[in-house]
């Protein structure tokens, strides 16, 4: 199939605005790669260190004559999705030895769970904890003893942090590894509305509890169609993953078979064989076109449209938000996976998934299928699925079809014609919304303003009945260099409350929303932010704003000439939890429009 042309035209558009840096990151990556195995440089002091506690690997390590496994951890056991992590570096490392070589835990990164800081001040934290993961990354694959890397994470900042590393390493081949999503428990949609009750008086904190622990229950990736699971499909999509790894469920047989062909096949990809796959030369411009096209597709989670463009920095592409805008115009919204519809990813892996997915989009001329992949060369590749035969993974060509077409629908016969998110602009800055998760009647309103600058001064007022109207609310100073741009989702069973009672309302804010989160329009990332000079300092309680998901704007209908910027006290923002050692960050960060970095 002839690939698309607007899919052409931005490839070459990247290809074009990037190649100064790109050319210079090839350069660098590759005058890396041309030295050789890392260890054989290492003075042998320095690998004595290295070594001292390797056990039965001693030996082999000091020999050097095969690959050693660098393994980069995001295990803790407060995140659900990272729990099953515990156990992989072992069979990592028995497999690596069985096949004569080693493996090493290099480092751990850091993973917090923004469903337990929602709402909290540790939610200030977490944006600037994907940089933290990448420098940490850094910090673990700096002893430059490894031939590969294989990264364990899975949700939010953590992928696109582990990301941004083994692109900094791009000469090291780099797998990543997921450990699954937990299996089916309370339908989101019941949760989501014990939540509302909850938020409207009408049920109390022991029904809400209930609910949460029925549907948060197991180890495993919360189901929805979040960040984390956003962050699965974009690996998949990306060549980063084996083939049809992503949505298994932890510690079964599979699983644990993944993981160990995961692990041989690092063993395969290193420098010192015959198929050489660094990283960086797989992180090009078309996996990162490819992403942008499975996030469309598949209407995922609003926070890569601001993870994506500093994870392509980092291997030296540019990535701006017109490229998203015009990839979604022309990819078709294939899946309804909650919160977009009421499935979760059980059920969306069931009907056919991410193989059914790509071969349809590569059917339709929607994906480069001329990329190398972790796995070989193709992204064909990526439509096989993995059975079990013997105790080992073996691929097999996928069914080709849907098994439900209310889950998931082909690319000539989508649930919409166009992705599931919408770029924004106009006098108010520029900003996105994930239609997919909006009813088309809330894709435009109209309405007078009600400005707040936190989400509990907006709880408030809800209480005191002050947004019983048509109402478009403003959170501002809530972007990276306010606040570290916190996700506002404990927001959302509020503002679904106003909707549910007739009510026109949509949200406008510099700050993130939880991949999770839809139903009510939201207008996210508005850059320039408040803080930064952006025309969201100017509004004021009453202007009449427009957002029109339809035509693609964000208009304030008030004239706001002559007017001066709001200039709140953030000086709270500063201290508590940890956010003091964040200072440099938030003096630092860039805007949202490229990722709000503060590293490469």
């Amino acid at each position: 199939m002839t690939l698309h042309p607007t899919i052409a035209a931005v490839t070459d558009r990247i290809r074009e605005r990037s190649a100064p840096g790109r050319e210079a990151y090839l350069a660098r990556i590759r005058a890396a790669g041309d030295k050789g195995p890392a260890r054989a440089h290492i003075s042998c002091g320095s690998q004595a260190h290295a070594y001292a506690a390797a056990g039965p690997d001693k030996d082999a390590l000091a020999a050097g004559r095969a690959p050693n496994i660098g393994i980069v951890t995001a295990y803790n056991d407060m995140l659900s999705a990272h729990q099953p992590f515990e156990r992989f570096p072992t069979l990592i490392r028995d497999t690596a030895r069985d096949a004569g070589a080693t493996a090493q835990v290099a480092g751990g990164v850091p993973a917090m769970c923004d469903g337990v800081t929602q709402g909290e001040p540790g939610m200030e934290l977490s944006l600037f904890s994907r940089d933290v993961i990448a420098m940490a990354a850094g910090i673990a694959l700096s002893h430059n003893c490894y031939d590969a890397a294989l990264f364990l994470g899975v949700c939010d900042k953590i992928v696109p942090g582990l990301v941004m590393a083994a692109a900094t390493f791009g000469h090291v081949p780099a797998i990543f590894v997921p450990a699954g999503p937990m299996p089916s428990g309370l339908p989101n949609s019941e949760k989501s509305k014990v939540r509302q009750q909850f938020a409207a008086g009408e049920v109390g904190r022991d029904k809400l509890m209930e609910a949460e622990m029925a549907s948060y229950h197991s180890p495993g990736t919360c189901t929805f169609y979040g960040t984390a699971n956003s962050n699965q499909m974009l690996m998949e999509f990306m060549g980063l993953h084996l083939p049809g790894s992503s949505f298994v469920n932890p510690n079964t047989p599979l699983r644990d078979a993944l993981t160990v062909a995961g692990t041989r096949r690092a063993l395969e990809i290193t420098g010192l064989g015959n198929d050489y796959r660094p990283a960086g030369e797989i992180l090009d411009e078309r996996a990162f076109v490819n992403g942008i096209v499975g996030l469309m597709a598949t209407g995922g989670s609003t926070n890569l449209v601001l993870h994506m463009p500093a994870m392509a920095r980092a291997a030296g592409i540019a990535l701006d938000p017109a490229d998203f805008a015009e990839i979604s115009s022309v990819t078709p919204l294939m899946a309804k996976v909650y919160p977009n519809g009421l499935a979760d990813v059980n059920h969306f892996h069931a009907a056919g998934g991410l193989g059914y997915m790509i071969g349809e989009l590569l059917g339709a001329g929607l994906l480069h299928e001329d990329v190398r992949t972790i796995a070989g060369d193709g992204l064909e590749l990526y439509t096989q699925e993995p059975f079990l035969d013997g105790g080992k993974v073996t691929w097999r060509p996928g069914s080709g079809k849907s098994e439900n077409d209310k889950i998931l629908r082909p690319a000539a016969d989508p649930f919409q014609k166009t992705g599931g998110l919408k770029r924004l602009e106009g006098n108010l800055g520029e900003g996105i919304m994930k239609v997919s998760a909006v009813n088309p009647d809330y894709h435009v309103i109209e309405a007078p303003v009600r400005i707040f600058h936190d989400q509990e001064a907006v709880k408030t007022a809800f209480r005191a009945g002050e947004l019983n109207q048509d109402t478009v609310v403003v959170v501002r100073f809530q972007g990276p260099k306010a606040n570290g741009m916190p996700e506002l989702h404990n927001l959302m069973p509020t503002l679904s409350v106003l909707l549910d009672r007739g009510h026109k309302v949509a949200m406008v804010t510099d700050g993130r929303l939880s991949g999770a989160s839809g139903k009510v329009p939201s207008v996210l990332h508005v850059s320039p932010e408040a803080s930064d000079g952006g025309p969201l300092a100017l509004l004021r309680d009453g202007d009449v704003v427009r957002v029109d998901a339809v035509a693609g704007t964000l208009e304030c209908l008030t004239d706001l000439s002559g007017r001066k910027a709001a200039t709140p006290d953030l000086s709270a923002n500063s201290h508590g939890i940890g956010r003091e050692l964040f200072e440099l960050f938030r003096q630092n960060a860039g805007p949202a429009t490229t990722g709000a970095a503060n590293v490469v």
